[in-house]
């Protein structure tokens, strides 16, 4: 006889659901520009810091790359950084003429990178007295990851910091350390650009943190 409760395993089992991911759609609240929509009045975007800005104005560009080498044309990013002296702002004025805060995204059109308009940060010293190297740190939100992806950008320019910051440092292979180091170049205006793609997997791919 049958027990009542009796079925074959694989009657029992769920059928399985659409995964959870972050995205497309995140640029229609977080990124009104780029999904060609009308700007909020204060709009939190890449603009982080204005001329009248304490520190060294810097351009910060890349592209986000997934794992078939494709370009990732619906990525949002988010930064936090301090300020030229090492200090977060924790507080966001859209008045203020630095703002630790800001977003940025990849682009449909194009070589489809992100771009944020900032200063350069100072070194940042820990509770524990050691000293962090200059660095952005970045969220990446993309279809087909379900948590945002933490990583930092560090600066090519910044060797000596770089060789001392104890997080950078925790990464033990010297090639992976590479994958958050940004490239120096000049933009068209003769000012300064760091470029960082970042990789979300496979060969290459960015070293990311679990905080």
């Amino acid at each position: 006889m049958e027990q009542p409760n009796f079925k074959p395993t694989a009657e029992l089992m769920l059928r399985e659901t659409a995964s959870q991911t972050a995205g497309p759609y995140v640029h229609i609240g977080l990124a009104l520009d780029v999904a060609g929509l009308p700007e909020r009045d204060d709009e939190i975007w890449n603009r982080m810091a204005s001329d009248s800005a304490d520190g060294e104005r810097i351009t910060v560009v890349g592209r986000v790359i997934d794992g078939n080498g494709d370009l990732v044309r619906d990525a949002l990013l988010e930064a936090w950084q301090a300020d030229g002296n090492g200090d977060y702002q924790p507080v966001y004025d859209s008045q203020a003429n630095f703002n630790s805060f800001g977003r940025t995204a990849t682009t449909a059109e194009g070589n489809s990178e992100w771009t944020l308009h900032t200063i350069k940060p100072g070194a940042i010293s820990r509770a524990d007295g050691k000293i962090m190297a200059p660095h952005i740190n970045l969220a990446v939100f993309a279809r087909g990851v379900n948590i945002q992806l933490q990583t930092r950008l560090y600066f090519e320019d910044e060797s000596e910091a770089n060789a001392q910051c104890p997080v950078l440092n925790a990464v033990e292979s010297p090639m992976r350390r590479q994958t958050l180091i940004a490239c120096r170049e000049s933009d068209e205006s003769g000012g300064t650009r760091y470029r960082l793609d970042i990789v979300l997997q496979g060969e290459g791919e960015t070293v990311f943190f679990d905080y």
